[in-house]
């Protein structure tokens, strides 16, 4: 039976996983050729290839995307599926296989981490209206904007994102981990100034997480409150000694740290966020720019698979 939505553009990038996805393409094929479905598939070579290809297809009439790799990937075709704040195609549909060494988005809405259940999943008509985050940030003299599904952060968690980024890829998951280790000793807090919704905050502080959904970093359970179709970022401000972080990791792993004295927890719609220095972004495990920057969501932006 065809699907609903017409057919699949398959997105993948080939080398997420330590190439896990590319082997796992042709497992996808036959569950989809087996289901009846029609589908192409499109191997991206670059960064942003995700974005154009997802652009690409909108443009041409196409209507079900599926973002094959980890969490940057579907980061990529979300960024395609939106512009200037709206949808491209407001009858879009997002599938994800979740074939990456970070998958952490599919957590959230209980989506299979497994590529042929995963595959399985695209199948049928079930669709979810999910909020999407917008950031806006600075990138050298210029302001940038992205879009973000799962959660974003600045300061201390984007460091080790970037720190991680420079490891081998044979570390797979453990890259996250791995990096901030190496990213703690040396980095320093900074005075932020927040405006949520209008509530001006200023506090000495080492990370900002603002969440759409739950999880990061490899199945850590960041924002254990977050709804994401409520029209709101859970923000979490990390106030305490940068030193809180190496006792609480455990606690995130379990979603057990909160409340906690010294996290502020926040819920907003729209975020101004300032710091003396500046703090590095983060959206998605992807490395942004930097503070100052405005965070806002966009009500039920995409239509997931589920």
């Amino acid at each position: 039976m065809p699907s609903p939505f017409g057919p699949l553009v398959i997105i993948a990038n080939p080398h997420a996983g330590r190439g896990k996805v590319e082997g796992k393409l042709a497992e996808i094929e036959r569950i989809l050729a087996d289901a009846g479905l029609a589908y192409r598939i499109v191997r991206t070579t670059h960064a942003g290839h995700a974005t154009e290809a997802a652009r690409q297809a909108l443009h041409a009439g196409e209507r079900y995307l599926v973002a094959a790799g980890g969490d940057g990937t579907v980061h990529e075709v979300v960024n395609g599926m939106l512009h200037d704040g709206e949808p491209v195609a407001s009858d879009a549909v997002l599938g994800i296989v979740a074939a990456g060494s970070g998958s952490d988005i599919v957590r959230s809405f209980g989506l299979p981490g497994d590529a042929a259940q995963a595959s399985r999943r695209l199948i049928g008509d079930a669709v979810r209206p999910i909020d999407v985050g917008k950031v806006t940030f600075t990138s050298g003299s210029s302001e940038v904007t992205r879009y973000f599904p799962n959660i974003a952060e600045a300061g201390l968690g984007a460091a080790v994102v970037a720190r991680a980024a420079s490891l081998p890829r044979f570390l797979g998951p453990a890259k996250y981990l791995c990096g901030f280790w190496l990213t703690l000793p040396a980095f320093q807090s900074a005075d932020v100034r927040l405006t949520a919704d209008g509530r001006a905050f200023e506090w000495r502080a080492h990370n900002v997480v603002l969440a759409n959904c739950r999880f990061y970093g490899g199945g850590m359970h960041i924002s254990p409150n977050s709804k994401p179709d409520d029209g709101m970022l859970d923000v979490l401000v990390m106030v305490g000694r940068k030193t809180d972080a190496f006792t609480l990791v455990p606690k995130i792993y379990k979603g057990a740290h909160l409340p906690h004295r010294n996290i502020v927890e926040l819920r907003a719609s729209q975020v101004r966020l300032e710091s003396d220095p500046p703090f590095r972004i983060e959206a998605d495990g992807e490395i942004l720019g930097t503070t100052p920057a405005t965070f806002e969501v966009l009500p039920k932006a995409v239509r997931l698979k589920v």
